[in-house]
């Protein structure tokens, strides 16, 4: 079985990266503005053109070849979905992204093998304690002290920063959960009353304490309270 895992490290970028970072933000908000805008004169556009769209976008603004491939593309994901959110009802209408609130870039892991060695653009060292992540290279991290390492595959990296200026990475990991069987011993039934709680099939009852009815009068007069002090107060 495969379950999912984040760990978030406080980021530590240098003055170089930090500029960086700052730069795939404002490249990832581009995009996101610029198609945001993109969607609303063109009616029924998929993601899939978007996507067939980017290259074109990114010859008429050169800056956005500076910055990692991947976050462009996932800043189209995060608008599709924004989207899907709204047409469901879940949220309202997409709004345009401004620098001034917690920003965020997500970048996938891209793995490749040479000469039967495998490469990575996305890992962890808990031992000397830094994160390799697409164009930035070798970021110093902290947190997670008692672990050696990170146990499975690295998926992403979600790379924020707060409003008070603070570098956080987060680490998608996807593990393996070996659940051992069980072999039950005993098979036991059970019938839910009134009366008794619960009674097994082996004769077993436990007894219906019947807390809410042991309460319920003490409840009443308490809200009945509570609406006479409320009513005071209005008055006032």
């Amino acid at each position: 079985m495969e379950i999912y895992k984040a760990y978030k490290f406080r980021l530590y970028p240098t003055d170089d990266q930090k500029i960086l970072i700052d730069r795939t933000l404002g490249c990832k908000r581009f995009v996101y503005n610029y198609y945001l805008n993109y969607l609303k004169e063109n009616k029924g556009k998929s993601k899939y053109d978007l996507y067939k769209d980017l290259p074109k976008l990114k010859e008429e603004n050169e800056f956005l070849k500076e910055v990692d491939s991947t976050v462009l593309r996932s800043a189209i994901d995060d608008l599709c979905k924004a989207f899907n959110n709204y047409y469901s009802k879940r949220k309202g209408y997409p709004k345009f992204k401004n620098r001034f609130s917690r920003q965020s870039y997500r970048t996938n892991c891209i793995r490749s093998t040479k000469k039967e060695k495998e490469y990575s653009n996305l890992e962890v060292d808990l031992l000397t304690r830094n994160i390799k992540l697409p164009k930035l290279g070798r970021v110093k991290i902290r947190g997670f002290r008692t672990k050696d390492k990170i146990d499975g595959k690295i998926l992403n990296a979600t790379i924020s920063k707060e409003t008070t200026n603070k570098y956080y990475v987060s680490v998608l990991v996807e593990e393996d959960l070996l659940i051992e069987k069980v072999t039950p011993t005993n098979i036991v039934g059970i019938d839910l009353g009134i009366k008794d709680l619960v009674v097994t099939s082996d004769g077993v009852k436990y007894v219906n304490e019947k807390v809410l009815m042991k309460y319920e009068k003490r409840l009443k007069r308490l809200q009945k309270s509570y609406q006479d002090k409320l009513k005071v107060v209005k008055t006032i």
